[in-house]
């Protein structure tokens, strides 16, 4: 079941590669292609407090019959909370949970903080036909207002507000430049009900001009 474990030698390859046409895997210590479902991935980013967690309880309803989606805050715990590499425990963990959801043949929305850069490098990127991004953003007085109102316990201080400002403002002049490229959503002043329509419309839309490719036989 583990993506990474070839069932041909049992031998646990941390960087698979695609199998023959772009389908499938191959172990790169047999050489042997094998069956695995490589979908899309969906990931709703963008900076704390633009309402990812609050669409995403949304698009869960929604989006129910044809896809899984998850919060990635909830394996933000414990060891997983390692910075190096850009957090790279965290990430490639998700990247391996989703990929083994995947094969459930319903592609994953993964809800959280994270661009390209973070995912792209990563050996694990070979378990998905493609990454996509969707960021939410809002006006840095409104991001602002809204990590103040967080409840104390969540630890949204002033350095740690500034700090949060300068990524939303990074992503919104840098998103379309990052490969692939990152799309914006502005949710200033959109109620969440508008701003779930329009990510479940994404999804759809960006799921339905690729079609999900068939495993390797």
């Amino acid at each position: 079941m583990n993506p990474l474990i070839c069932p041909e030698c049992g031998e646990f390859d941390e960087a698979p590669e695609p199998g023959a046409g772009g389908r499938g895997l191959r172990c790169r210590f047999c050489g042997r292609d094998r069956p695995f479902l490589r979908s899309p991935l969906f990931c709703v980013a963008g900076p704390s407090g633009t309402g990812k967690s609050t669409v995403g309880r949304l698009l869960v309803e929604a989006l129910s019959d044809r896809f899984v989606v998850l919060e990635q805050d909830v394996l933000w715990v414990g060891a997983l909370r390692d910075p190096a590499g850009e957090h790279r425990a965290f990430r490639s963990t998700w990247l391996r949970t989703a990929a083994m959801i995947q094969q459930s043949g319903r592609p994953v929305v993964l809800c959280g903080t994270v661009v390209p850069p973070e995912l792209e490098p990563l050996p694990e990127r070979a378990l998905f036909s493609r990454i996509h991004y969707l960021a939410l953003t809002c006006d840095p007085e409104v991001l602002a207002a809204r990590l103040r109102a967080r409840p104390a316990w969540r630890g949204w201080d002033e350095p740690r507000i500034a700090e949060m400002l300068d990524y939303a403002a990074w992503l919104s002049e840098e998103g379309a430049e990052l490969d692939p490229p990152v799309e914006l959503l502005d949710t200033t002043g959109s109620p969440v009900e508008r701003t779930a329509a329009e990510v479940r419309a994404w999804v759809e839309r960006t799921a339905a001009a690729e079609a999900p490719e068939p495993a390797a036989r």
